[in-house]
């Protein structure tokens, strides 16, 4: 039961997996961007947060 293909099947499965792969690699890029942005957003947010903290519990000097 094994199928014959014409070199114009074989042709066709190759440009529609080509599409495919630069579907998948489109989709990557654009996951990369949002992951960078993320990241950026954190370090934001986590800068601001230590800020606040500062700000709100000031530290004071010992007298020694």
């Amino acid at each position: 039961m094994s199928r014959r293909y014409t070199k114009a099947d074989l042709e066709q499965i190759v440009s529609v997996q080509l599409e495919n792969l630069n579907a998948m690699h489109d989709l990557l890029s654009i996951m990369k961007h949002q992951n960078e942005l993320l990241n950026s957003a954190n370090k934001k947010l986590k800068d601001e947060i230590t800020d606040f903290k500062q700000k709100l519990y000031p530290t004071r000097k010992r007298n020694s």
